[in-house]
């Protein structure tokens, strides 16, 4: 467990006869962003809870920042930020009165709250708002002030339960930049979402959670492996050139009216090189080259319970992704 800032062997949960949690292995290195991905009622948010020491688990074991979740649960605390899937922010008051009050209750004296919130509010670009009701915020500024007002504390360890949900596409984008850069600082963000692209775009690792257990995990590049259907495509404008590689490569499916070969492929560098090797070897070379990889989408289908992704309509199966 040493340099994991969360570390979970066997977490169950269950509410009545039914599990939310299976037993769960959870492991989070330092300083890095680590996604929980699974369809609605998978458990993230249960997981999310127990690691929080919101909730207990039934069974199993965990280790926040270095410390036992159960027997010294207080000092978990004091090393997490929680923001959760719905904004804590109080919309009756101003954005700074927001900071200043969660500066009281972390028990900052007034001149280090006032500083501390001056600090946030200017790094969170809320300065020019902060005088005002922040029921008057849009959605973006609502979630930049709910992470702001998680950082008071000045966490080493954030739990961010789907932050992104409701915010426009490019309110989204605005908040991985922040998420990026909170990983820049130091500390290390727990992130559960619902946007694939999201967990794609910023996890360092990803686990797929189902039926309360976890399916897969790894980098999304791992993860992406997992699923058939990656392949490379070559197409060649030479029909001698074509037949020359097709012999070469038996295992390609071949397309004689187009001159192309589809070669399975995990995406790997080494499949790559093998199609590029056997190419050198035949003296042929592709006039255009194209690999292609399943995306995490396909790895959330084909992991999870989650409805079958429909059949695409916008763009050629052979398009790259």
């Amino acid at each position: 467990m040493t340099n994991l800032a969360v570390a979970a062997r066997g977490v169950r949960k269950s509410y009545g006869d039914k599990v939310v949690l299976d037993g769960i292995d959870l492991s989070v290195p330092e300083g890095t962003i680590f996604s929980l991905l699974g369809p609605n009622g998978a458990g993230k948010t249960t997981a999310v809870k127990i690691l929080s020491t919101l909730i207990s688990a039934d069974q199993g074991q965990a280790q926040i920042a270095g410390h036992d979740l159960t027997a010294r649960a207080q000092a978990v605390r004091a090393a997490i930020g929680v923001t959760g899937q719905f904004s804590a922010v109080d919309g009756l008051i101003t954005g700074e009165e927001n900071m200043l009050l969660m500066a009281d209750l972390h028990h900052l004296s007034k001149r280090e709250g006032r500083r501390v919130t001056a600090e946030l509010l200017e790094r969170f670009d809320l300065v020019e708002a902060s005088k005002k009701p922040a029921s008057t915020y849009s959605g973006g500024m609502k979630r930049r002030l709910d992470i702001a007002m998680t950082l008071v504390g000045g966490p080493r360890i954030i739990f961010l339960d789907e932050p992104t949900t409701g915010l426009d596409p490019r309110s989204r984008h605005n908040m991985w930049q922040i998420i990026r850069e909170l990983v820049t600082g130091g500390v290390t963000v727990f992130l559960t979402t619902q946007y694939l692209q999201e967990a794609d775009e910023l996890a360092d690792r990803i686990a797929v959670l189902n039926n309360g257990k976890i399916a897969a995990q790894g980098t999304a590049d791992e993860l992406k492996r997992l699923i058939p259907g990656g392949h490379v495509r070559l197409r060649f404008a030479d029909p001698a050139a074509y037949q020359s590689a097709a012999s070469a490569l038996d295992t390609a499916t071949r397309d004689d009216d187009a001159l192309s070969l589809q070669v399975p492929s995990d995406g790997s560098q080494r499949a790559l090189r093998f199609v590029l090797d056997r190419l050198d070897l035949a003296g042929v070379e592709a006039d255009e080259l194209t690999v292609h990889t399943p995306d995490l989408d396909d790895v959330f289908f084909a992991l999870t319970d989650a409805p079958a992704r429909p059949a695409r309509t916008d763009q050629p199966m052979e398009a790259a992704r």
